[in-house]
């Protein structure tokens, strides 16, 4: 059994020997990246324990596949996606006059689900391009300048560079919209 599938069966079956895996494992890189991104121990605590929850509803309403990468990467990509999540919610009750709109756990693990499989399909559909396609991409969704893709790809000027990024970007949006998975998503 790939190690994948063990922590996932074990979430699936509570399983409280793989549970205690998953937080010796993943908790201390988890914590790290929190702490380093304006979070506190409680912080860390809340959302390695709100992504168990997300995995586990995941898993038990359809059959949750880590395809691309290892089970590590997608914990702990879920739990980037939900910090982030969390740290934009604060920004908006700080900056909002109003009072703060009260969601539900259960409606905030909802979008925090809807939001993972977002990620996972446009992860799984940047990994269907070419090989350029996805390292110039990689590269444009890091920030990384155009000048500095030039080099790095080895292309003739910057504005060939930027048509690349656009062709690349239009043809990744196509492969998204031609999945059947992409209305259920957006709706």
């Amino acid at each position: 059994m790939k190690k994948s599938d063990y922590y996932i069966q074990g979430i699936f079956n509570s399983d409280e020997s793989v549970i205690t895996e998953i937080y010796q494992n993943f908790f201390p890189k988890v914590a790290k990246f929190i702490r380093q991104n304006k979070g506190q121990q409680e912080d860390v605590e809340d959302i390695f324990q709100k992504a168990l929850l997300q995995i586990s509803a995941r898993i038990k309403v359809r059959k949750l596949e880590v395809v691309h990468t290892s089970f590590e990467a997608y914990f702990f990509t879920a739990c980037k996606n939900l910090w982030r999540r969390e740290l934009n919610k604060r920004k908006r009750e700080v900056t909002n006059d109003r009072v703060p709109e009260l969601v539900s756990d259960e409606s905030d693990m909802a979008y925090a689900l809807l939001e993972q499989e977002r990620w996972e399909l446009f992860k799984e559909k940047l990994e269907t391009l070419s090989g350029n396609c996805k390292e110039v991409l990689t590269l444009f969704l890091k920030k990384v300048s155009y000048a500095d893709i030039v080099k790095k790809l080895s292309y003739s000027s910057e504005t060939v560079a930027r048509q690349r990024v656009f062709k690349c970007k239009a043809k990744l949006i196509e492969t998204i919209k031609s999945d059947n998975r992409f209305k259920n998503l957006m709706s």
